[in-house]
């Protein structure tokens, strides 16, 4: 039986554009696909559309959204660390490469424990998960044996997946480092398979895939890099996942190490850089590396909580975008301190903001978008049929990200970098149905940050259309500055719920 949802819709469009659609009504298969949407239906007419649609009222079950409550596509994070989480909010006075050192690599070292990986990650993945995150690239340790178990959890939990094994045999402790590139790469090669091999979904979708993972450059030597990249060139549907620009200092490490003139060049070298790359942060990219990524295809994720916490900068996102670099957001965690892409959309916009203050002369960009310097917001007033935006194309560089952009950096722009913009990112006839059901209405999430819907307070008289749009506008706003897991009621992957605050598991 089909599953049609009838409330308000948020649906992003495009860097600039989404739809805000107070009376939406989508049909979602049994297999968790979307068969048809109608943007605009009148209560009276409901079933009328489910009629032309061939459909009547007992056919399917009809899911009503409460005042307050609205549907928008599931957020995907496109970087973050499964085995940091236990060292969330600790060692933000360092910088990257002493984090490391003191910090990051003790944490994950005692994931050997495949013990401790069993009572570990179950809570990281259902802290993800119950953040909104229904797609997610997942770094493991170097532990092949605790990597499955991350892996086995996430299938399990129905979450939509990338896991990869971390390659890394140089420049690590000696108690948490590969022995050599033979056991580093058949460890990898035995993590595909196992991921592989795991069984598909009912409906015959695969919601988990494998990721080639090299830490990052400065963690591998040439000849691991050389048969990573071989592995990579055999199988072209296999994503790659890894750092690039982070820190000032790993930058210098890495052309020393590489005699390359760049970090990105590097990874070129090795045939690393592709569509379905995953480059962490960027922060420290050149315009000529911005140039060689857009080409390659490869997609950068924006983890701007990370870069604020490890002081390692801002990355430079709309001269990113500019440069048509595919972008989308990651938690960095334990880099960054919030398992929620909120945090993400949150600091993103200070970011944006930071660098459009800090801007002062454009004029030695190479790129062709050219750059407006009448107005530092970067979001226009337009409004029409529901949308929300029309900000001119190719005019991102040191303005402030809009709320059209935010939203789809966290949604449809992370589908792009991950390849998956054909199945998830908003809500298109054919598309999986990934989504969070969200409430702002006062009484029911505990938020005190949230000013939400509260009718008895609020109450005014008149609402229009019009106006209806307009408070959809404001609680997608205000989700997306002052939410948090409490206002998510429901996650939804491939159709079923997976998690949120009304997600009850059988037991």
């Amino acid at each position: 039986m089909c599953t049609v949802y009838y409330g308000p819709v948020i649906n992003p469009q495009s860097l600039t554009d989404y739809l805000a659609l107070p009376q939406c009504l989508i049909c979602v298969s049994p297999q968790g696909n979307i068969e048809w949407l109608v943007e605009d239906v009148e209560s009276t007419k409901l079933n009328d559309v489910l009629s032309q649609n061939g459909y009547a009222p007992s056919d399917i079950t009809l899911i009503c959204l409460d005042d307050g409550e609205f549907l928008m596509p599931g957020l995907v994070d496109t970087h973050t660390h499964a085995c940091q989480v236990p060292n969330l909010g600790v060692g933000g006075e360092l910088e990257l490469l002493q984090w490391l050192d003191n910090y990051t690599f003790p944490t994950e070292a005692r994931f050997k424990d495949v013990g401790y990986a069993k009572r570990a990650y179950p809570h990281v993945v259902r802290r993800i998960v119950n953040s909104g995150t229904t797609t997610c690239c997942y770094y493991g340790s170097l532990h092949l044996e605790a990597t499955k178990v991350l892996a086995s959890l996430v299938h399990t939990a129905g979450q939509r997946a990338f896991v990869g094994k971390c390659n890394m045999n140089r420049n690590c402790p000696p108690n948490y480092i590969e022995p050599s590139v033979k056991e580093s790469v058949d460890t990898t090669l035995a993590l595909i398979k196992y991921i592989e091999e795991l069984p598909k979904a009912v409906d015959g979708e695969t919601l988990l895939h494998p990721i080639l993972t090299p830490r990052f450059a400065i963690s591998c030597t040439e000849e691991l890099l050389t048969r990573l990249g071989e592995v990579a060139q055999s199988n072209p549907e296999l994503a790659i996942q890894t750092h690039i620009s982070e820190n000032k200092s790993e930058v210098e490490l890495v052309k020393s190490l590489f005699k390359t003139n760049s970090y990105a060049e590097a990874y070129d070298k090795f045939h690393l850089l592709r569509n379905n790359t995953v480059l962490a942060h960027g922060v420290q990219l050149t315009e000529d590396e911005m140039v060689l990524i857009a080409k390659r295809g490869s997609g950068v994720a924006h983890c701007p909580t990370s870069n604020f916490y490890l002081s390692s900068g801002m990355a430079r996102v709309g001269m990113l975008l500019d440069h048509g670099v595919k972008v989308g957001l990651g938690t960095d965690l334990a880099g960054g301190y919030s398992p929620s892409i909120l945090a993400e959309i949150q600091h993103a916009s200070i970011a944006s903001k930071m660098l459009a203050i800090q801007a002062v002369d454009n004029k030695k960009c190479k790129c062709n978008g050219g750059h407006s310097e009448s107005s530092l917001s970067g979001e226009e007033d337009g409004h029409s049929r529901g949308r929300h935006g029309h900000k001119p194309p190719g005019r991102f560089t040191n303005q402030k990200l809009s709320i059209a952009t935010l939203l789809y950096l966290a949604t449809l722009g992370g589908a792009e970098v991950c390849c998956l913009q054909d199945r998830i990112g908003s809500f298109e006839q054919g598309k999986a149905f990934d989504a969070l059901l969200v409430s702002v209405r006062e009484g029911d999430t505990g938020n005190p940050a949230v000013w939400g819907y509260n009718p008895d307070r609020d109450l005014t008289h008149g609402v229009t259309a019009q106006s209806a749009d307009n408070n959809l506008v404001e609680w997608l706003e205000r989700f997306l500055f002052c939410g948090d897991d409490r206002n998510i009621k429901k996650v939804i992957v491939q159709g079923r719920t997976i998690g949120g605050r009304d997600y009850h598991p059988l037991r």
